[in-house]
């Protein structure tokens, strides 16, 4: 693409509302030094210097997206609590919309904590349920996904198995945005992975559609029949319109009609995978939104999931510095 027209679709995104729905949660950190052993277990004993929440799941996807010059609308439900307080307020210290989070006093909301002493973590502390959705829940969760669907261009699933979608809310979603005709993009994961029949793109890495599948295959450097007899599984299944499948330090593939795509990972200092899905589906899903083709979605999100891997944490896409390397690389 001409590094001209390259400018011009970053420019377009500044002009999309994606609503992204799913399962969002606060991503707790506890940094300290541990020293010694407690007398009352052989655990370590941490002294805290300082503590950070940040936002994640789907709310981390918001991040990217905002990131990227396009609006983020949020549907989720979470918990009348403390962890919802937390979770709100960050939402708003971001710029991020609220409108569309349902608080509810039958579910926490997921907080998940860490501790960290010398640049290691010793435990990590989950706040949460999996339970489904109750009717009441449902009924105020799809009141708000249809308010906000009227405005957005794309929906994202951003799916974590926390239950805040099942199989007949994402059937229900995806056949609302048919209707409109406003595209769907997934994050799929384990229990709900074959209900999204009827998507755009569906975006699993490799442990995702194994485990999803229930197939055993290696990677497509080892076993490229065993991986497209897999893919092509999932295609007779779901019947997207893209496959977008993340391969680690293998890269990415990708599917549009019969036209398959390999794009190797690009050579990075690694400091921290964590967060590198939620800026590739986030890439993925403008890129849907302006109806650009498969090759080229998969290789500036593999861009991008690479670049948040030289940071530590989750972070978001820097705009900026995606568009000089997509110009780079040619893309």
């Amino acid at each position: 693409m001409p590094a001209d027209t390259l400018s011009q679709l970053f420019a377009n995104f500044n002009r999309l509302r994606v609503l992204i729905v799913g399962d969002v949660m606060v991503d707790a950190y506890v940094w300290g030094r541990a020293t010694r052993l407690s007398p009352e277990a052989p655990v370590p004993v941490v002294h805290v210097a300082r503590t950070e929440n940040r936002l994640g799941g789907a709310a981390n996807v918001a991040l990217n997206v905002q990131a990227l010059g396009a609006t983020p609308l949020l549907c989720a439900v979470i918990g009348d609590d403390a962890g919802g307080d937390q979770l709100l307020e960050l939402l708003r210290q971001c710029g991020l919309p609220t409108e569309g989070l349902i608080r509810s006093p039958h579910r926490p909301t997921t907080v998940k904590q860490r501790i960290l002493a010398q640049g290691q973590q010793l435990l990590r502390i989950d706040s949460e349920v999996e339970t489904d959705l109750n009717a009441d829940e449902t009924a105020q969760l799809l009141e708000a996904y249809d308010a906000l669907l009227a405005q957005a261009d794309v929906v994202v699933f951003e799916d974590y198995d926390k239950g805040v979608l099942r199989e007949e809310i994402i059937a229900t979603c995806i056949a609302r945005a048919r209707e409109r005709g406003i595209p769907t993009v997934v994050d799929p994961k384990k229990k709900n992975f074959l209900a999204y029949r009827g998507c755009t793109l569906f975006k699993p890495n490799l442990k995702e559609l194994r485990e999803g599948l229930k197939l055993e295959f290696g990677d497509p450097a080892t076993d490229r029949p065993g991986f497209e007899t897999g893919v092509a599984r999932l295609r007779a299944e779901l019947q997207p319109e893209i496959v977008l499948v993340t391969l680690s330090e293998h890269g990415v593939f990708a599917q549009q009609a019969n036209e398959k795509t390999y794009l190797p990972a690009h050579l990075r200092t690694i400091s921290d995978v964590s967060g590198a899905g939620d800026t590739v589906i986030s890439i993925a899903a403008l890129c849907v939104a302006l109806g650009q083709p498969a090759p080229f979605l998969a290789a500036l999100a593999n861009l991008g999931g690479g670049l948040v891997c030289e940071q530590v944490g989750v972070v978001p896409i820097e705009k900026q510095r995606l568009l000089e390397e997509a110009q780079e690389a040619g893309l």
